[in-house]
């Protein structure tokens, strides 16, 4: 069962959904970007439904002025309020609960990062962003990720013989190596998240999707021995691919199931 709640934050008005489930440990969806609550294609909704057949209660919510939900969207780096809300009000629907992991994808996870996990007791961390809109764009990979990419690349016997045939065009090809090779900029915002992170003292797990260029960008300015760190090489930027969505449910539940 699922149901609707409203709860403040600031004095805007925000709304949440729980999955109803008799576990003492619950999961709280963060949202990112303009993000619904309901996630991507229904991601987060679908998501919510696995883990609380699983016995875990979960709640998800709609960030200030995204979805159904009042006031201005500050993006992720103003989330911090929005999160200490829905944790509150996760606590108030479902009182039997006595500990939380919060699970963020992308800039979600980039804010949980930053506000030091907020009052959560866990922290799972999909593709952390870290890229530096000032001078990065979606439109323009960091050379970090491309990079990356040309790593994979050229581990493919596939990808060497069809350039080696001509199947490649040459043009595309000499401009993103020249990307590839320019010095990156100053991974300030990496920096952020792992001095945020240092201050949390509670478990944490960080899941990198192969096939994702955030999660690439991410790897080329963290540690790679970083134990906490979970790779799924077929998986895209919202685990969307059934296998993915598998080992996304196992990873969670694990995080779930470990106070």
């Amino acid at each position: 069962m699922q149901r609707h709640c409203t709860f403040a934050c600031e004095g805007d008005q925000l709304v949440g959904t729980v999955a109803v489930a008799a576990g003492r440990t619950g999961l709280l969806i963060v949202t990112g970007g303009n993000e619904l609550r309901s996630g991507a294609w229904g991601s987060q909704a679908l998501l919510a439904v696995r883990i609380a057949a699983a016995g875990h209660p979960v709640f998800r919510f709609d960030r200030r002025g995204t979805g159904d939900s009042a006031g201005e969207n500050g993006g992720f780096r103003s989330a911090r309020a929005d999160i200490l809300a829905a944790l509150a009000a996760f606590r108030r629907e479902a009182p039997q609960v006595t500990r939380i992991v919060a699970f963020g994808n992308c800039d979600a996870a980039a804010a949980l990062m930053l506000s030091a996990g907020a009052d959560a007791d866990a922290l799972v961390l999909a593709n952390p962003w870290t890229i530096e809109e000032a001078v990065e764009t979606a439109n323009e990979p960091a050379a970090d990720s491309l990079r990356a990419h040309y790593r994979e690349r050229l581990r493919d016997p596939t990808a060497l013989l069809r350039l080696l045939r001509g199947g490649v065009a040459l043009k595309p090809l000499l401009q993103s190596l020249l990307s590839a090779v320019r010095r990156s900029p100053p991974a300030t915002l990496a920096a952020e998240l792992r001095s945020g992170l240092a201050e949390f003292s509670g478990p944490v797990t960080i899941l990198l999707a192969g096939r994702d260029r955030t999660a690439q960008t991410f790897l080329a300015r963290w540690d790679k021995a970083d134990p906490r760190l979970r790779h799924c090489p077929g998986a895209t930027h919202s685990f969307v691919e059934p296998a993915a969505q598998d080992w996304l449910v196992e990873r969670l539940l694990e995080a779930l199931g470990s106070g």
